[in-house]
């Protein structure tokens, strides 16, 4: 069942990235079989790493809140584009590495945090304590009273984002 999952996924990636690349149609025949040829190896080689192990990544519902998170995300992300924009210009930066304890049980859900923390300008995942699942984030402006008490709360850093990752993946 992983391995059709993760083959059709990959199948429908690659089909979607190269649409309207065809001679006649949407695409040429050699190029659904290359596709269909990566897809069958993507799905060999990588079934147990997209899927998981408790297949909990293909209820809909997961993916119906992923999709409503890319609004709250990308508005997060265009206020942190002004917020570093107006930090370069004035030089008004305290840069420094902050550990954050998210209460995430799982990988898929840390993953999920650690890339939307990336992902938006003056924060950046750098590490992860396997043991407390706490990340440490490189923050472009901390406030120095912040520093005493870590891991600190996570909200001024990433604001609702693990609350997401909890609902998308938890």
């Amino acid at each position: 069942m992983k391995f059709i999952v993760t083959a059709a996924v990959g199948y429908s990636v690659y089909l979607l990235l190269t649409i309207g690349s065809g001679d006649a149609g949407l695409w040429s025949r050699e190029e659904l079989i290359v596709g269909a040829v990566f897809a069958v190896l993507a799905g060999a080689l990588l079934r147990n790493r997209f899927i998981g192990k408790d297949l909990r990544m293909l209820n809909p519902k997961r993916w119906f809140t992923f999709l409503v998170y890319l609004f709250p995300f990308f508005f997060a992300m265009a206020k942190a584009n002004i917020d570093v924009a107006y930090r370069v210009i004035t030089g008004r930066i305290n840069p420094a590495i902050v550990k954050i304890n998210p209460n995430l049980k799982n990988d898929m859900s840390l993953t999920l945090l650690a890339n939307s923390i990336t992902l938006t300008p003056g924060t950046l995942s750098v590490d992860v304590d396997q043991k407390t699942n706490e990340l440490y984030v490189h923050w472009i402006n901390v406030d120095p009273e912040v520093l005493k008490d870590m891991p600190r709360d996570y909200h001024p850093i990433c604001g609702s984002f693990p609350d997401w990752a909890k609902r998308i993946a938890g």
